[in-house]
């Protein structure tokens, strides 16, 4: 073999290797099939010395340079794409651990109300001693403004102003009054005749105002307790009908929840914008592997020239 056509082989083995690199890469069947038809051709000059090995070293320089370029182009537009999408992906992680460091779950609202139902009950209670004796005890639990301020940003309903004002509006002469409570007289009866047994409902709020809304134990009565005046009143849950009760979810948490979604939904994107391949391209590739697969190539290969002028124009486009 002259040193020549040995070092022509030579040459093209690297130029296939480097092809056959991106063949990997891409895991495409076009690609591949460009690949492997260049290993045929390289194969067909390495067994046939006869044929002139100017034609091989003109195939590559004209063809299978130019794909490979094209295809280096492609995965370095993909890998900055697939940085961008680790970029968002990083930021919506950072997010979500700033987040949790501040977010009450709802495991902690569960327990929580349940603290909160007991203190109810228990400054009911109380408030029905302290009334009935005419006293100056302070009837209410330690804390117990604490379970709204702590859960109404995430865990409590919003309503209108409007609402809100018509929940809470009273008559003076339905209501018993001392220094600590306003609660409604048919209310107190109720809450003693049920033993002071209820369950929180849900929380409301419009604007910085909030209500907590409790249940009578088996029945469907309900009353609602204003913090900020320590008021009491019957409450009908026929007001509040339009509001999604079954979502107890808090809002960080479904933001976390929509976060880490859409950072799984990123994540899966990642191989198929690392491999992407533009569909114009595509076929302009499966195109040239077409004419590399006619087996009058080998006769027309200095011809090649226009294929390899449209790899290269493509090179110069904006098309990836």
């Amino acid at each position: 073999m002259d040193e020549y056509l040995l070092n022509v082989l030579n040459e093209s083995t690297r130029v296939i290797s480097k092809l056959q690199i991106l063949s990997n890469y891409f895991e495409d069947d076009v690609v591949y099939k460009i690949y492997l038809r260049t290993q045929v051709i390289h194969d067909l000059f390495e067994t046939n010395p006869e044929i002139s090995a100017s034609k091989l070293e003109l195939f590559h320089l004209q063809f299978t340079q130019s794909v490979i370029d094209l295809l280096k182009r492609i995965k370095k537009n993909n890998e900055k794409n697939v940085s961008l999408v680790y970029d968002e992906i990083q930021l919506n992680n950072d997010l979500i651990d700033k987040m949790n460091e501040s977010v009450y779950t709802e495991k902690h609202f569960n327990l929580d109300k349940q603290r909160q139902t007991l203190k109810i009950n228990t400054s009911l209670r109380r408030l029905y001693q302290v009334l009935s004796d005419d006293s100056t005890d302070f009837p209410f639990s330690k804390n117990i403004l604490s379970f709204s301020s702590r859960y109404a940003k995430d865990f409590f309903y919003e309503v209108s102003p409007e609402l809100f004002d018509e929940l809470v509006t009273y008559s003076h002469e339905e209501v018993y009054t001392n220094t600590y409570a306003l609660i409604e007289k048919k209310l107190l009866g109720k809450l003693c005749k049920y033993d002071f047994k209820t369950d929180f409902y849900c929380g409301l709020k419009a604007g910085n105002v909030i209500v907590e809304v409790y249940k009578f134990q088996n029945t469907d009565s309900y009353f609602l307790f204003l913090p900020s005046r320590n008021l009491f009143l019957f409450f009908d849950p026929v007001k509040i009908s339009e509001l999604d009760l079954e979502t107890t979810i808090s809002k960080k948490s479904t933001i976390i929840q929509e976060l880490r979604y859409k950072s799984d939904r990123l994540e899966s994107s990642i191989l198929g914008l690392k491999t992407y391949i533009p569909p114009d391209i595509r076929a302009l590739l499966q195109e040239s592997y077409h004419k590399i697969s006619d087996i009058s190539f080998l006769d027309t290969i200095s011809n090649a020239d226009v294929q390899a002028n449209v790899l290269k124009t493509m090179l110069r486009t904006d098309m990836m």
